[in-house]
């Protein structure tokens, strides 16, 4: 008797053990999604993460697991939480490469790095790294809105390398490496012809080749 009492326990606890274990007051996927979205729009947006995160993990197999991918790395994005939204951003990108977001995905991960960009004397992995995919988003979807933006990034990105280049040309023309000064100053020339530091380039260029003139001669005296 004790036995069948047992196994009677076991099978009621394996049948209901699911709502024992339910989160209390759980909330449908599309309840969810409304609750983040009004959290996004409400600019509370740490909510709206953790909100979305829920939704996540409650539905995943939910067709409004997709917006909550999305949103919660826009979500990151506003709290200037840029490596995180990143992330989110590239993770979305890798599990929906076809979707009809994409385009805006990629441009906001060109923005990500964009607005970690260095000031022009510090290294620029951020503008390298921001010109890539933004010059990725050009070629990939020529025609989507977002590309338009992106070559606009684009320049001023190049703005940025270019700038940096050229203070390293400047610091070894002061130093008197004028013969790495004067290779800096073609890079900028070459590289980076629309940005508005060629006139100031070649003039150093003409320096650093009258300055190189003047110690090859005087080595010969």
């Amino acid at each position: 008797m004790n036995r069948f009492f047992i196994i009677g326990l076991i099978a009621l606890f394996v049948c209901s053990g699911c709502s024992w274990f339910a989160p209390k007051e759980e909330k449908s996927a599309q309840a969810l999604a409304v609750e983040g979205m009004n959290c996004f729009k409400d600019e509370s947006y740490g909510k709206c993460i953790k909100t979305f995160e829920k939704l996540k993990d409650w539905y995943p197999f939910s067709k409004f697991a997709m917006l909550a991918e999305l949103k919660i790395a826009d979500a990151h994005f506003q709290l200037k939480e840029y490596e995180e939204a990143f992330s989110a951003y590239e993770e979305f990108e890798s599990l929906h490469p076809r979707n009809e977001a994409i385009p805006y995905v990629v441009y906001q991960m060109g923005l990500c790095d964009f607005v970690n960009l260095s000031t022009s004397d510090r290294d620029q992995e951020s503008a390298r790294k921001a010109k890539a995919t933004f010059n990725r988003l050009i070629k990939d979807f020529p025609t989507s809105e977002y590309a338009n933006k992106a070559e606009e990034y684009v320049k001023k990105s190049n703005k940025s390398l270019a700038e940096y280049v050229l203070r390293i040309g400047e610091w070894n023309y002061k130093t008197k490496h004028y013969k790495a000064a004067l290779y800096r100053f073609k890079d900028v020339i070459a590289d980076y012809p629309d940005v508005g530091f060629n006139k100031k380039a070649l003039e150093y260029v003409l320096l650093c080749e009258a300055a190189l003139k003047k110690q090859e001669s005087e080595k010969k005296q």
